[in-house]
């Protein structure tokens, strides 16, 4: 449940909104059921390591938010312990945004979005990196072409599951090559029939 992310996330103005509203008191009783922390369950935990690519979002040292992608084969994004997961920090164009943010702030948020099924799963936690070879090793993604340097690794203090309503269904490769699959097959048999059929057909 989001009791711990609802009652991380409001703030006395959002709070004021709902109440001109009509909705705090439902998420009132939400928030009143918060604990330290929202624990990840089977449901959580399967639709990280399905994922192949989220957007991760820190707080700057001028107080600005900032979010990159990060990408990677499905599973790259995986639990370490508990309510801990991590990624691998793959060598790129030396910026060190995200990095040198958690410097200053460990705070960040995690979006992860499933397309097809139109689902979007948002996590927030507490983020540090390390460079220890060890880490890196252990979340890099095996036979991957990329260089790990450093690992993310982030305790999860809650989460959110939203409504698939505005999301636009979109595929990627292997989707459309599942969908597809049934098509290929069939023009493959159609073109072993026609093949037959003119092999013993007469010509002339």
């Amino acid at each position: 449940m989001a009791q711990t992310f609802l009652r991380t996330m409001f703030g006395p103005h959002s709070r004021a909104l709902q109440e001109q509203d009509g909705s705090r008191t439902a998420y009132a009783r939400m928030e009143a059921q918060a604990g330290d922390a929202d624990i990840l369950t089977a449901r959580e935990l399967d639709f990280i390591a399905a994922r192949d690519s989220f957007y991760i979002a820190s707080i700057s040292e001028h107080g600005w938010p900032y979010m990159q992608h990060r990408g990677g084969p499905a599973g790259f994004l995986r639990r370490i312990s508990g309510n801990r997961i991590g990624f691998a920090d793959y060598q790129g164009n030396r910026q060190f945004l995200s990095t040198g943010n958690l410097a200053a702030d460990d705070r960040v948020c995690l979006f992860l979005m499933d397309y097809p099924a139109r689902r979007r799963l948002k996590l927030i936690g507490h983020a540090r990196t390390t460079s220890e070879p060890d880490d890196v090793a252990a979340l890099m993604p095996a036979d991957y072409a990329a260089i790990g340097e450093r690992a993310f690794v982030i305790d999860i203090v809650g989460f959110d599951w939203n409504c698939p309503q505005h999301i636009t269904p979109r595929f990627g490769a292997a989707d459309l090559a599942q969908i597809t699959q049934p098509l290929q097959d069939e023009i493959a048999r159609l073109r072993a029939r026609i093949a037959t059929l003119e092999a013993v057909t007469p010509q002339g």
